[in-house]
């Protein structure tokens, strides 16, 4: 029997053998916890090692697959509060685990028969090994909850709702502006419409200008405010992006669960105007503070674009009110940005157009969206630390998870479609609506935009 099973009945009286046999344990402990009780004899501690760890095998396996070929549930289960919790609490218990198993390998080395030379090198290895996957597990675990709780402030509320498709395809509004503390409340500066078809992925995009006019709304309270369309309102001027300023503003009475499902009446009336103005529902929203654009790139490390044309850093045009001198220039070309360069990329009026503007503040918009996930891989921290102040969504916990997934789908095709309702295919000031409905249903069926001027 000693001689045909000597690592669970060795010879005690040889420490040559019993030193040899300690290092066996406790390296095949470190390859399969548990095996090395379960080799020393601690048959009943070893099989459930084994279990254990077959089970976190297959799990990871189970997540790549599912990460190569259905990603929808796996980013739902990385999307929710309780979720998260979950794999903490087991990266963290494993960890724990190994060590046990590394413990219970010391014990039955049987120290007292190793070789006395090599007794305390094995004592102080097998510590190391057991103490290290504790570490490695409480990191583990320590970054899943920053997830955790990023996510918990970033994203809607579960009583938000799951919003089903419409038509096959799922809309998010969009937005991005300025929300510091010398203005008030949130001033949609860049607004569009990324539509998706929820079995393909295939995203056509509507950018939309801030200063669209003479719109309607689709049902609800502002429809019945203004029924006749967007015209005398209670603002200086009757554009797309006063809608939100002036229910803001005047505080109106509507929308009243709007708070609750983690928009505000401000949001929720710029996406009835665009409901009617698209002809598309639309099921969330997305507003990216531009206020806090810089901190999240230099959190990222900077964002790569490809500039095509010159861009001068400066507030204005010269000979204008309060005009002051530029204070850069952006050169054509791939360039790495950092967060001061980019905010004067997406904002600069210098010698542009409004609409070359919002056309870079969409630039930059998607740049930061196609870039995260790869930024995450070595910038989690810092990027955790400000998302939650940059982002601000109704999407509830879970279902951000599968709009992640229609976004990957999105960026490893080649049709995508981007609709821009300017010159030359629509004037902003004087819209054909019956044709912008055309344009849209046009690109949303997967039809470029024509390249001609609005008839």
């Amino acid at each position: 029997m000693n001689n045909s099973l000597p690592l669970r009945n060795p010879d005690t009286t040889s420490p040559e053998l019993m030193t040899r046999r300690a290092w066996w344990l406790i390296g095949a402990n470190l390859l399969i916890p548990g095996a090395g009780p379960l080799l020393a004899g601690n048959r009943r501690f070893g099989r459930l090692g084994l279990r254990l760890w077959l089970f976190v095998i297959i799990a990871i396996l189970v997540a790549v697959l599912l990460f190569f070929v259905f990603r929808g549930p796996l980013f739902f289960l990385l999307t929710t509060w309780w979720g998260l919790g979950i794999i903490a609490a087991v990266i963290l218990g494993y960890g724990i685990w190994m060590m046990l198993t590394m413990f219970e390998t010391l014990r039955q080395v049987r120290l007292l028969r190793v070789d006395a030379f090599a007794r305390g090198l094995v004592t102080v290895v097998a510590v190391v090994l057991a103490v290290i996957p504790v570490f490695i597990g409480g990191f583990g675990a320590s970054n899943v909850l920053q997830v955790q709780s990023a996510v918990q402030a970033m994203f809607g509320p579960p009583n938000g709702g799951i919003k089903f498709p419409s038509d096959g395809r799922l809309n998010i509004l969009l937005l991005g502006g300025d929300a510091g503390d010398t203005r008030e409340g949130m001033r949609p500066d860049s607004i569009s419409l990324m539509s998706f078809n929820v079995l393909s992925g295939q995203l056509t995009t509507v950018g939309i200008p801030r200063t669209t006019a003479g719109f309607g709304f689709s049902e609800g309270p502002m429809a019945d405010r203004y029924p006749d369309g967007y015209h005398s309102c209670n603002v200086s001027a009757c554009y797309l992006n006063s809608v939100y300023t002036e229910v803001t503003y005047h505080d109106y009475d509507m929308y009243p669960e709007a708070e609750e499902r983690g928009s505000d009446k401000g949001i929720e009336a710029t996406k009835d105007a665009v409901e009617w103005i698209t002809g598309l529902d639309v099921h969330y929203y997305v507003f990216i503070n531009m206020d806090g654009f810089s901190e999240l790139i230099d959190a990222m490390g900077g964002v790569t674009i490809d500039v095509q044309e010159e861009v001068v850093m400066g507030a204005n045009d010269e000979g204008q009110e309060g005009w002051k001198p530029p204070v850069g220039t952006i050169e054509t070309g791939v360039q790495t940005m950092d967060g001061y360069t980019a905010l004067w990329y997406a904002r600069s009026r210098y010698g542009t157009t409004d609409y070359a503007r919002m056309e870079r503040q969409r630039e930059l918009q998607d740049a930061i969206i196609s870039q995260l996930p790869a930024a995450m891989l070595s910038h989690s921290g810092p990027i955790l630390s400000v998302l939650d102040e940059v982002v601000q969504t109704d999407m509830p916990k879970g279902e951000s998870g599968l709009i992640a997934d229609l976004v990957l789908k999105s960026r490893g095709r080649d049709d995508g479609i981007r609709l821009e309702l300017a010159p030359p295919n629509v004037d902003p000031d004087a819209p054909n609506y019956e044709r912008v409905w055309e344009l849209v249903e046009e690109a949303i069926s997967g039809d470029a935009p024509p390249e001609e001027t609005e008839g």
